[in-house]
């Protein structure tokens, strides 16, 4: 029972492997990008562990959870409960904020329904989610939205001519007809046109009956004016078409301040109550800081029982180094390393023991000295009596295993094997890669670009930046740097944001569904199909799985999925196809023995091979590889990438054609690479430069900062603490920097 027992893994890219892991200790993952590591912790260990979980539930309630397929595994003994924490962002709407998502609002409405002067009611009048408690006017959102009725309607055009101006309300969409149908309009008469009683008809009536509706008008259905179902559609629910139409929503919509409560959320009654001259929305605006400052000062005996558990709460928010946050900020504003270190708070106090932590790659989004507060919070998990697995890059955390179990050698296909076990001396011993890279002396790069043309931004202001002027080299590469929160991108994003010249290389996933892969986002798909339409006779919709060619089983999708009433949806992959989404009559089509199922299943570096007669396929390949993708799969759905490897597959795309006089920016780049996949995206960023481009990087690797040509230090912490700018120049200077938190970190780095 000392140790968690895989046997016979095979799950993706795993080749059948078999692994012990110490129990009650911190196992960190390592290996190549696309080596096998989440395939093995959370494709098989966690996905099990959930799987087996949700199995001791009701068939009722496992009817409303998180489905999990049975990992392609032999064997697992000894798991225990699984507690996941990765970088997936925590999203949730406008009425979802740090507070209500860590429950320290509950503590605070707590306390100001106790000592809030005047009372105005118990703690669940404090909640802008509540009716009683939210502002009238904005319904506790703090924001009102008004319709653009310029923007939303072309007066000049007629129904009949397309004048409501939104996708889901053209004159054949169902949404289209109940005007076009109504018969209370003509028309072909141009909205300019219409009397103030007939635009009022159709703007702002109420949902109602029709009295003699035309043949055509559904008979149950209701009248309701543009405007109120414009509002009800889009504006009050956060639902699917609110995420579909995003662009033409905003294009529609203006959002301000709610005049009523300016931002505050709560009703006037609500607002009255203060404790020390705050409300308890002035007081959720504080920092978490600043928060904690308040808190402290409050002198009442009758509180102390909620003021206790409330500082502790702060002060692990502000340990973990998310001390510039506001307890008032959405989360869905929140990066998937600030949406992490939140969701490593929740477990910190918790009095549960003999869990296994799995955490996926907790340095993303992190400056070094953050990660020493990550490793201390990683280390109490452990010294609790929890078995800790964590996926890591960043040689800081490898440091910290008790073991370690490196996967490889390299990637998809050529990975999937473990290469090395034990503790992090003997990995750095050993000939892997991981072990290669620890073993790595660093220093600046012996030859900077020269300096002669720079672009200057003057007096920028944004978020915690308040007036700062500053330059970066033209043709050459600059890394920004600062701790977390520091104001790095803020200064970027407002300083070069509208510039036609910027091209902003995200981590944001790309819009994709499972029936998108690489080749249909690098608009190549088509030309493959092309190929096999004319070395096989066949029509080329047939080389479709979203078209003719779909496996008429599972409709392209290679699965089958059954809703069972009550119980687990049951997956299984199609009998017909096994899986690979086409006809019968499709796969049977083969060209030099590979059928479209076989193509879809090769690497990048497989498929440049196999068409490297062709360059108009192989030439985006090659980008792709250039950016150090080569491992992927050509038919990998994009939806399953990682935030690293969709920003490079954004970069490839600027890799198959000679760009020019633009300037990059990179938002950590070498999120999810292993330091040995740095030198390759590298070599992307000097080819763009020798281009005649201009890179900026926000970056906390130390290993980037030693190839930049440019360094600009913002700081000296973060939020309030932050916003200004400690250093720029040539990257050598930056060590003498004494206020400098990064300066510290790259001299012991460079030094080692």
């Amino acid at each position: 029972m000392t140790s968690i027992n895989i046997q016979g893994a095979k799950q993706n890219n795993l080749k059948n492997i078999s692994v012990d892991i110490p129990k009650h200790k911190i196992t960190v993952f390592t290996g190549r990008s696309g080596s096998g590591k989440s395939s093995l912790v959370f494709n098989t260990i966690a996905a099990e562990s959930e799987r087996l979980l949700n199995e001791t539930y009701s068939t009722y309630i496992q009817h409303q959870l998180t489905q999990y397929a049975k990992p392609n595994v032999d064997h697992i003994e000894n798991l225990p409960v699984a507690m996941i924490i990765n970088q997936k962002r925590l999203g949730g709407n406008s009425r979802s904020t740090v507070g209500t998502i860590s429950d320290i609002y509950a503590s605070v409405r707590l306390l100001w329904s106790r000592i809030g002067e005047p009372f105005v009611g118990y703690s669940d009048i404090f909640s802008f989610n509540n009716p009683k408690g939210m502002c009238e006017q904005c319904s506790g959102l703090g924001y009102v939205e008004d319709i653009d009725l310029n923007e939303l309607l072309d007066f000049d055009k007629s129904l009949n001519e397309d004048a409501i101006r939104f996708p889901s309300f053209r004159p054949d969409s169902w949404r289209g007809k109940r005007y076009v149908y109504s018969g209370l309009f003509d028309n072909d008469k141009k909205l300019k046109d219409y009397t103030k009683e007939e635009l009022d008809t159709f703007l702002y009536t109420e949902p109602t009956k029709l009295k003699n509706p035309p043949e055509e008008w559904p008979r149950t259905a209701k009248f309701e004016g543009l405007i109120h179902r414009f509002r009800r559609s889009f504006l009050l629910n956060d639902n699917f078409e609110k995420k579909r139409f995003k662009e033409a929503i905003d294009r529609v919509v203006t959002s301000s301040k709610c005049p009523k409560c300016e931002g505050k959320r709560l009703s006037q009654e609500v607002l009255k109550c203060k404790i020390n001259g705050l409300d308890i929305a002035d007081f959720t605006a504080l920092t978490i800081d600043e928060a904690l400052k308040f808190i402290q000062q409050i002198k009442s005996e009758k509180a102390q029982v909620i003021i206790e558990p409330l500082k502790n709460q702060l002060e692990s928010l502000s340990y973990i180094g998310l001390h510039y946050l506001t307890l008032s900020r959405e989360t869905n504003t929140l990066s998937g390393g600030e949406s992490q270190r939140i969701k490593l708070i929740r477990h910190l106090n918790s009095p549960l023991t003999d869990l296994v932590y799995i955490i996926d790659e907790p340095s993303i989004g992190l400056h070094p000295d953050d990660i020493e507060r990550i490793n201390e919070i990683i280390l109490s998990l452990k010294s609790k009596g929890n078995t800790v697995l964590v996926v890591e890059h960043d040689p800081d955390v490898i440091r910290i295993a008790d073991h370690i179990i490196d996967l490889g050698p390299l990637a998809g296909k050529n990975g999937g094997e473990i290469t090395f076990t034990g503790d992090y001396q003997s990995l750095i011993n050993s000939t892997t890669s991981t072990g290669h890279a620890l073993r790595q002396q660093h220093h600046f790069k012996n030859e900077i670009r020269k300096h002669e043309n720079f672009f200057k931004y003057a007096h920028i202001k944004h978020n915690n930046i308040n007036d700062i002027s500053f330059k970066i080299p033209e043709q050459a590469m600059t890394v920004v740097t600062g701790v977390a929160g520091s104001g790095k991108s803020s200064l970027i994003h407002a300083a070069l944001n509208h510039s036609e010249q910027s091209i902003f290389i995200d981590q944001k996933p790309v819009h994709a569904s499972n029936r998108s892969n690489l080749l249909t986002y690098l608009n190549i798909f088509d030309d493959v199909r092309s190929y096999f339409s004319e070395n096989t006779k066949l029509k080329k919709s047939m080389f479709s799985y979203n078209s003719e060619g779909a496996c008429p089983e599972c409709n392209g999708k290679g699965v089958l999925k059954t809703e069972l009433a009550f119980m687990p949806d049951f997956t299984q992959v199609c009998d017909v196809c096994k899986g690979k989404r086409y006809k019968p009559k499709v796969l049977e089509a083969t060209v030099d023995g590979y059928s479209i199922a076989d193509i879809l299943d090769l690497t990048v570096d497989e498929a440049i091979h196999f068409f490297k007669e062709k360059p108009n396929i192989s030439t985006p390949l090659q980008s792709l590889k250039s950016t150090g993708l080569n491992y992927m799969t050509l038919g990998q759905s994009l939806d399953t990438l990682s935030g690293g490897e969709v920003q490079r597959v954004k970069l490839s795309r600027y890799m198959t054609h000679t760009v020019q006089d633009k300037i990059f920016i990179f938002d950590e780049p070498t999120t999810g690479l292993h330091e040995e996949d740095i030198p390759v995206l590298l070599e992307c960023f000097n080819n763009l430069i020798e281009q005649g481009n201009t890179l900026v990087i926000i970056e906390h690797n130390l290993t980037m900062m030693t190839f930049a040509d440019w360094m600009i230090d913002i700081g000296p912490y973060a939020g309030e603490n932050g916003g200004q700018l400690l250093y720029e120049g040539e990257p050598n200077g930056l060590l003498d920097c004494k206020d400098s938190v990064t300066a510290k970190h790259l001299q012991r780095y460079i030094s080692n």
